[in-house]
């Protein structure tokens, strides 16, 4: 098989054996993969694969049809279509994943759009509902709001009846995001906009106090990213006088278990709303296997809706 290959920093096309799916696992021919910030890192030796992933293939998200299956497979047959996340190896032409960790695609979505799905609405669902149990009627600030994880969090909280500001850079970019429902502003004028019972933080430590400066009483500000550092102080004070919570969520590095909890959540709670159309994946730009170099490079130059995709298939 064809497969994305890290090497000395860089990422190439390369030949690779074919996987061989082990008991509950699927044997998938990949039809797109949608790249994430964890690939960047990861092509940069800052992210390393979990343990049973492929170390120096990179690729957290995919859609395809169901190639081989192994032992046990219960949930699905050969020619399925299904998307996942993955600790890795997505970006590829197979992959390997356990069937209990696979969603079965709708048939309103195509393969690239997708190949975007699995990560985003996974990661923006578990820190929205599992992490934060948003409620219909809360006020909700998505940082970051035009990436992937972003655009997800702000469709699954204007569905679930929350009243939604999405701070993004790009004044571009503004206007999309308020066609999905939300007030669109600058990260600098996001405190103006009043306080939150939910604040979505993909960008990191340097936001951390504005964040708290802008819960309400009982708020929760969930951390997905650190983009922008790791480390900050808190006034533990304010904190306790907000009655305010502070909670991370990663979902990569989980175990199996962990991911097929989630993956069921999303199965029951965000497939119904993608097959009517209540929600969607913008593909910002598309490339093929042999181009992920200039993926890459548009993925790091920011200024896009949505996610950029591999079209495996290609």
């Amino acid at each position: 098989m064809r497969a994305v290959v890290i090497e000395a920093g860089s990422v190439v096309a390369r030949e690779r054996p074919d996987p061989v799916p082990g008991v509950g696992e699927l044997l998938v021919s990949v039809r797109a993969a949608g790249l994430n910030r964890a690939d960047m890192l990861q092509r940069a030796g800052l992210y390393p694969a979990p343990p049973g992933s492929p170390t120096d293939t990179p690729g957290l998200e995919f859609s395809g049809v169901v190639a081989d299956i192994g032992p046990g497979v219960e949930r699905f047959s050969i020619g399925d279509r299904v998307m996942a996340v993955v600790g890795g190896g997505a970006q590829a032409e197979l992959v390997i994943v356990h069937e209990r960790a696979a969603l079965p695609m709708p048939d309103t979505l195509d393969f690239l759009e997708a190949g975007g799905f699995p990560e985003a609405f996974t990661v923006a669902h578990d820190a929205l509902f599992t992490q934060c149990a948003l409620r219909p009627g809360e006020r909700v600030l998505v940082n970051g709001a035009a990436g992937g994880v972003g655009v997800a969090a702000v469709q699954l909280a204007r569905v679930a009846g929350a009243t939604v500001v999405a701070s993004v850079r790009a004044p571009h970019l503004r206007a999309s995001l308020e066609s999905f429902g939300a007030t669109a502003v600058d990260p600098a004028e996001a405190a103006a906009h009043g306080t939150y019972d939910v604040i979505l933080e993909p960008i990191g430590a340097s936001n951390l106090k504005s964040d708290l400066g802008s819960l309400t009483i009982g708020g929760r500000l969930v951390i997905i990213g650190v983009g922008a550092g790791a480390r900050g102080e808190i006034d533990l004070l304010q904190l306790m006088d907000r009655r305010a919570r502070i909670c991370g969520s990663t979902l990569r590095a989980r175990p199996l278990e962990d991911k097929a909890v989630a993956a069921r959540l999303v199965e029951r709670q965000v497939l119904p709303l993608v097959a009517a159309r209540r929600v969607r994946v913008p593909v910002e730009a598309m490339f093929g296997l042999e181009e992920v170099d200039a993926a890459y490079a548009r993925f790091e130059a920011g200024n896009k809706l949505g996610k950029i995709i591999l079209d495996v298939s290609r």
